[in-house]
């Protein structure tokens, strides 16, 4: 029975093959066994010399990746330590310097123009930093402010009523050629507001909420708008101011009201003409501001004649202070002839107001129409705006109050 060498340990089958054999069979398989033996270990060599190769090209491929992505790291350390290169540049040292001096750097130009021979402006910047960093978001909290303490004063003091409560009797107050100048100039000032307020809130307020091109479309359209309507204001009140004036004069117990506050210190209301001193005052801020709005306005839409860019910035500056300052006292206003006081709207309404009304806030106009017999029903108004008659009766009673 043959048994197989390469199926026993070594140093079964090693001797084996020192030994000359008798059988031709056994001396045969001897040889294969043999011969079997060197293939293999042939084939052992051959692969571990092609996986020792291959590992150390992984390994070097993995070593030079490495260093590929560490290098931009080591760059940037060695850059950052490394001191920064001045490259000198002659255009910026030249700039440099000429913005370094005070005040406006100017020469001579052969151009023909409005500071045509000025090389630098700074205050181009100043304006630009004030609007930004204070007028903006100082104007917002005024605005802000106003709007809290009017919903505060509400909350607190609540609707100013008629003690003796409404009557059915009326006095005429405002004619209709007054109610629509009122109107007139209340809507296009709004309208110029709203625009205004736009251009200048509309960059931090509604920019992230509606996007870039529908902010675009709507500032431009705000601008060409307040631009266009801007001159329309100073005809309404140019109007304003020739209707109202004679009753707008101050006089003597106008201080009396203003040192009582208009009835806040003390009790009772203090008595007053047909416009008490706050009306008054407010009749002049309108006219005084409101040309100081206008001209630095008309300054701003056409710049033609002859204006340094210095007087620009100062017209837009005064443009934004007076007109916030009469949106703040505008507000109050909208107040009190809205949700503030009963029956203060609808002399600006229907021309008619309340008999009681007139006795608390303007007692002196209402003893003298009482004296005169210009008191009628409401019956009687009615009558007449049916009738078509209170024209008549608006032409009479303007004529006798002035």
């Amino acid at each position: 029975m043959l048994v197989q060498a390469d199926r026993l340990p070594a140093f079964c089958w090693q001797p084996v093959l020192q030994r000359r054999s008798t059988s031709c069979s056994g001396n045969l398989f001897c040889r294969m066994g043999y011969q079997e033996r060197l293939m293999r270990r042939a084939l052992f060599s051959s692969a571990g010399v092609e996986t020792a190769g291959f590992s150390a090209v992984l390994m070097l491929t993995l070593v030079l990746a490495f260093l590929l992505l560490m290098a931009p790291h080591a760059m940037a350390e060695t850059a950052g330590n490394a001191p920064a290169i001045q490259v000198p540049n002659p255009s910026t040292d030249l700039w440099r310097e000429v913005r370094q001096r005070d005040g406006v750097t100017s020469g001579r130009s052969q151009i023909a123009g409005v500071e045509s021979g000025t090389l630098i402006n700074p205050y181009g910047e100043t304006w630009r930093n004030f609007r930004m960093k204070q007028l903006i978001p100082y104007s917002g909290y005024l605005l802000a402010g106003m709007l809290l303490l009017l919903i505060l004063f509400f909350l607190v003091r609540g609707k100013i009523r008629v003690k003796a409560g409404i009557s059915n009797k009326k006095l005429f107050r405002y004619t209709l050629y007054e109610r629509m100048i009122h109107w007139f100039i209340a809507s296009v000032f709004l309208f110029l507001a709203l625009t205004g307020l736009i251009l200048l809130f509309g960059r931090s307020l509604l920019l992230p909420w509606i996007g870039s091109e529908v902010f675009s479309l709507l500032a431009s359209a705000s601008k060409e708008g307040h631009n266009l309507f801007g001159p329309v204001f100073a005809v309404a009140l140019l109007l304003v101011f020739i209707r109202f004036v004679r009753r707008n004069i101050y006089q003597k117990g106008d201080l009396t009201w203003l040192l009582k506050g208009g009835g806040i210190i003390g009790k009772g209301h203090v008595p007053s003409n047909f416009f008490n001193m706050g009306e008054k005052s407010m009749f002049w801020l309108l006219v005084l501001v409101g040309a100081v709005i206008v001209g630095s306005g008309l300054i701003l839409v056409f710049p033609v004649f002859g204006q340094a860019r210095i007087t620009m910035e100062l017209s837009h500056v005064s443009h934004a202070l007076t007109t916030l300052l009469m949106i703040l006292v505008i507000m109050g206003h909208i107040y009190i002839g809205s949700v503030g006081m009963e029956g203060a709207l609808d002399g600006m309404t229907t021309g008619y107001c309340d008999l009681n009304w007139a006795r608390e806030h303007h007692a002196e106009w209402a003893t003298l129409c009482e004296q005169e017999g210009k008191v009628i029903t409401d019956v009687e108004v009615s009558r007449l705006r049916g009738d078509g008659d209170t024209q008549q009766h608006a032409a009479t009673s303007a004529q006798e109050t002035g």
